[in-house]
């Protein structure tokens, strides 16, 4: 063989591979929804119904975006940031994305664990002590809050934490037992927190009972919250810190934070509450008056790992394409492509997500929800799709098989909002044309 064709094949193995490496990990670009194999006539539909909830009165507005093959096919808002002036919505707005924050805690998580700062299934006793000698409630007494509490079988564990199987509960949503008992130890769900430090938080939440055995059951709690701790144990950072350096700056998501600088307070998204009635209006508070909702512009120092973030729809969808990449976008490589598929596979075997009250059809991997073969019946997503949300209705999901990441945001509680949410699905996958 001469030099000449060695020197061609030397080049069709470079442009072979530079190709290769491109188609797995794609930089989000803006594109007609031909190349996203969307049809821009079934996206009409979608459109119109956006505009709908709207004149309905279901919500007061909402932002979605839509990327397939890493083409973004869709990316508007709707609606109205002030009902009263009629202001309209941005799709450039800042919205709280509480338990989205959940996501991007597993991801500084996972990267600490291929650097070997820790074992999933170390106890969480090995670095915060107080969880040794774990006990778990036994009997509640609702009178005055007293209980009495029987030993854990085992100890509480990272992977236990990832899978929200460890035992703990959720301070001011979760069960009576769990609020009284919380809130006696002036444990809080992490969000617009003042004047507490998260170590004295997490350590105090240590010694408080679990309310079930771990690993025996699937149940919402603060897990998040002393993962996050934990990141700033093993990396000598803050969360913020880490979150900044590591994640966001390396992705470019320039509009993500935990204190929302002054200069960007005005992008950020007012809060609705539909009342009984039907009104819509703009609320200063939420959760009875407890949070105001303006905790994204009051310095904190309290970083909570499950929930405390702000961010824009573009810049989560930048993380998520990420994930979809196999842990790396543009260059910058986050996670190996198989901690990325550990994430997203049943890491509960057979234990039931339960979300509500109601038992679903999903799994859990660490992390996300995960919709099963079984659960794909249900819908149109597809099986091995990974998904989660944030309480003041942020949501999105990512679809391997499609190749695709969808998010609807909106900052609003009412009646009408899961009618959005079930006709939104719907009208996205009934627009892909290939």
């Amino acid at each position: 063989m001469n030099r000449h064709v060695t020197n061609l094949l030397i080049l069709f193995t470079l442009i072979a591979c530079t190709s290769a490496a491109q188609t797995q990990s794609k930089v989000l670009t803006e594109a007609a929804p031909q190349a996203g194999g969307f049809s821009a006539l079934r996206l009409t539909r979608l459109d119109s119904g956006m505009n709908d909830w709207v004149k309905k009165n279901w919500i007061n507005g909402s932002v979605a975006l839509i990327a397939r093959h890493g083409k973004i096919v869709f990316d508007k808002a709707y609606g109205y940031n002030d009902m009263d002036t009629k202001s309209p919505l941005d799709k450039n707005g800042i919205f709280r994305i509480a338990s989205q924050t959940k996501a991007i805690t597993t991801v500084a998580v996972m990267m600490l664990w291929e650097e070997g700062k820790f074992s999933l299934d170390d106890p969480v006793s090995k670095f915060i002590p107080s969880f040794a000698n774990e006990t778990v409630l036994n009997i509640f007494n609702a009178a005055d809050t007293t209980y009495t509490t029987v030993p854990a079988k085992r100890a509480v564990t990272i992977r236990d934490l990832l899978t929200h199987t460890s035992g703990i509960g959720y301070p001011a949503i979760g069960t009576a037992e769990e609020n009284a008992v919380y809130a006696k130890s002036k444990i809080t769900g992490g969000v617009g927190v003042r004047n507490q430090e998260l170590s004295d938080a997490m350590k105090q939440l240590g010694s408080l009972p679990l309310f079930f055995q771990p690993g025996e059951q699937w149940k919402y709690g603060l897990n998040a919250d002393v993962l996050g701790y934990l990141v700033q144990i093993w990396s000598g950072m803050t969360l913020e810190e880490f979150f900044t350096k590591r994640i966001f700056q390396p992705l470019g998501m320039k509009d993500t934070y935990f204190n929302l600088p002054a200069s960007k307070g005005p992008r950020l998204v007012n809060f609705f509450l539909q009342d009984s009635t039907g009104a819509i209006k703009k609320q200063d508070k939420a959760f009875g008056g407890a949070l105001d909702m303006n905790y994204p512009l009051e310095k904190t120092g309290y970083f909570s790992g499950g929930g405390g973030l702000v961010s824009t729809i573009y810049d989560y969808a930048v993380f998520l394409q990420m994930l979809l990449n196999g842990g790396q976008y543009n260059g910058v490589r986050l996670l190996s492509r198989n901690t990325v598929r550990m994430m997203t596979t049943n890491q509960i075997g057979d234990l039931f997500v339960n979300l509500g009250g109601v038992t679903t059809e999903n799994k859990f991997g660490l992390g996300f929800s995960l919709i099963t073969a079984n659960g794909s019946r249900l819908g149109p997503s597809q099986a091995g799709t990974y998904a989660w949300g944030g309480v003041f209705s942020t949501s999105y999901w990512v679809d391997p098989k499609e190749d695709m990441l969808v998010l609807i945001y909106r900052q609003i509680w009412g009646a009408h909002v899961a009618d959005t949410d079930k006709a939104f699905r719907a009208l996205v996958y009934q627009a892909i044309n290939d």
